[in-house]
């Protein structure tokens, strides 16, 4: 069956999925009653305090061979890129923190370590041209240690240095670009471009942002109001599932992957569904929406660990539950995929799981492993028990 067929059928199936009416929209009727306030709430003191030591910290931006690493602090980047874009013209319309650090500054025992800092800077992008990349990384070369000639040293030679990943989407519907900067330790100082972005979080708990222009990035804390916005439109419900470690969306079809990576690596860190008679249908959508997108094995098994590498850093031994987490979710909600294609992600998540134990020298609760055994055949003509040489597949051990 070709690529084109499979994808169509998968859709079609993805479709006609029966959908849970509250999750119908996030403009349904319940959400277009509540008043725009909703989304917002004022941080209090102790939240402020937070914040300021989120932005004052130092991250250390690793440079390859021989560049030296910096060391910024956020609140002095986003100084820097702000007055950059203000020079060449474009409008900064606000700066936000975004994602689980902004969580972590409201809630701080959540549960989800913070890891990148998400720094979303709202702009016009009116045509595709890289300013951003000029802009960020002319203020990383400015950085450099005084004895550095900067004349030499070229935009190019820059990003090569010290950008991570680069993200550029520019369609219709979303204009937004994205450039990671590289930490050894996996907290990497990422800023976000956004003209237009449609869908701007995965579950309840990860959809803050708080707005950061009321405190001019001064060191002290000064007495201002400082607002945080939920993206999932309901700022008190998403503060209840962060505080409550509950687990809660909207329309995971819009999501790239259906988020369920992300909602894997929230069951192994102790969250619960919000609604039990939801989430089946919802898990559904979710491997829909991830086969559509990585309809490979070798394209699900490359996002897989890229996943690994960038959320389970110093988490070496949650690895294993993670992926058996997610063989579960997807054994038991995939109703897209032929009978071998789902064998074929499930064996392939199995491997990466016994690679995972083989790593840590780890043997498995042997309450959790089906072993199957298939005798040796012997060769009827030998008096001694020669073994044959096997014929028949060898088996891996399931982990339920």
């Amino acid at each position: 069956m070709s690529l084109a067929c499979l994808s169509n059928r998968r859709w079609s199936c993805y479709k006609n999925a029966p959908v849970p009416p509250s999750f119908l929209s996030i403009q349904d009727s319940s959400m277009s009653e509540r008043k725009p306030s909703q989304r917002f709430h004022s941080l209090n003191a102790e939240q402020v305090e937070v914040l300021h030591q989120v932005l004052s910290e130092v991250v250390p931006i690793h440079g390859r061979g021989n560049f030296p690493t910096l060391e910024l602090r956020p609140r002095d980047i986003i100084i820097a890129v702000r007055a950059r874009l203000q020079r060449q013209g474009i409008t900064v319309r606000d700066v936000r923190l975004n994602g689980s650090t902004a969580s972590h500054v409201l809630v701080r025992d959540n549960g989800t370590s913070y890891k990148d800092l998400d720094i979303i800077f709202g702009v016009e992008l009116p045509s595709q041209e890289e300013f951003q990349v000029r802009v960020l990384l002319g203020c990383l070369l400015d950085c450099l240690p005084a004895a550095v000639n900067r004349e030499r040293i070229s935009s190019a030679t820059m990003k090569e240095a010290y950008v991570q990943k680069m993200v550029k989407v520019f369609n219709e519907h979303d204009r937004w670009s994205l450039i990671s900067l590289s930490n050894n330790s996996g907290k990497n100082l990422e800023l976000k471009f956004v003209s237009a972005l449609r869908r701007q979080f995965e579950f309840s708990v990860d959809s803050f942002q708080i707005i950061l222009d009321p405190l001019q990035m001064s060191d002290s804390a000064p007495d201002v109001e400082v607002l945080a916005e939920s993206m999932y439109g309901d700022f008190e419900a998403a503060m209840d599932h962060l505080r409550y470690r509950l687990i809660a969306t909207r329309n995971p079809e819009e999501i790239r992957g259906g988020g369920l990576l992300k909602y894997s690596n929230l069951l192994v860190r102790d969250y619960r569904p919000a609604s039990e008679t939801q989430i089946k249908t919802l898990e559904r959508y979710m491997c829909s929406r991830f086969f559509i997108d990585f309809p490979d094995v070798q394209e699900q098994q490359r996002k897989i660990l890229s996943y690994l590498k960038n959320h389970f850093i110093g988490e070496e031994r949650s690895k294993y539950q993670y992926l058996m987490t997610l063989r579960r979710v997807i054994d038991d909600s995939t109703v897209c995929l032929m009978g071998h294609e789902r064998r074929q992600t499930l064996n392939m998540i199995t491997v990466l799981a016994l690679k995972v134990l083989g790593e840590q020298n780890i043997i498995p609760n042997t309450d959790h492993v089906t072993c199957f055994y298939q005798p040796a055949p012997y060769l009827a003509e030998h008096s001694s028990p020669y073994l044959a040489e096997p014929s028949y597949s060898t088996w891996l051990p399931a982990f339920l």
